[in-house]
């Protein structure tokens, strides 16, 4: 069993998923926010999404942390790093809540869980897969400096692979 890690930025904590991170979380992925993810989905289907994002870290040695508001407490979404037999390389996500959209949260968050899976040497490699027209999130990944990588295999033949390492 991985040990989850606890990460601070000078603004986040990523930490490990609560329960109490469920409704928000539930929230967000029953919305249109949700669409390039494979959503909205249904209650049960977020369920799933969720309970696997925990227990990859179990079977997989990763997975998702929720992104806290080191001030307020407040929980403003998640970064994770996914991994097979979902996606074939170990994939760095991120999702932030409407709220906090544009303030620079899922850029702070990515860049640390990056740099945590860089320095534990446990990943050969990492991507993000983006849907195209998933334009906030293509801008991200470039500007964490991945580069588009189309000779990598995809989960979803449609998506973009941008290559962290």
């Amino acid at each position: 069993m991985t040990e989850i890690p606890l990460l601070h930025t000078s603004r986040l904590k990523l930490r490990r998923m609560t329960f109490e991170d469920w409704l928000p979380y539930a929230t967000c992925m029953q919305s249109e926010r949700a669409k390039y993810m494979g959503g909205p989905f249904t209650t049960t289907a977020a369920w799933g999404v969720f309970c696997s994002d925990h227990a990859q870290w179990d079977f997989c040695g990763c997975g998702a942390l929720m992104i806290e508001d080191r001030q307020t407490g407040l929980c403003l979404g998640q970064v994770g790093i996914n991994a097979r037999p979902l996606f074939p390389e170990h994939e760095l996500g991120w999702l932030v809540f409407p709220k906090v959209e544009g303030q620079g949260i899922a850029f702070e968050a990515a860049t640390a869980l990056r740099n945590w899976a860089q320095q534990a040497g446990a990943f050969r490699s990492l991507v993000s897969y983006v849907d195209p027209q998933n334009e906030r999130s293509r801008r991200l990944a470039e500007r964490l400096g991945a580069t588009q990588d189309d000779t990598a295999a995809k989960p979803d033949p449609t998506d973009i692979v941008y290559r962290h390492f």
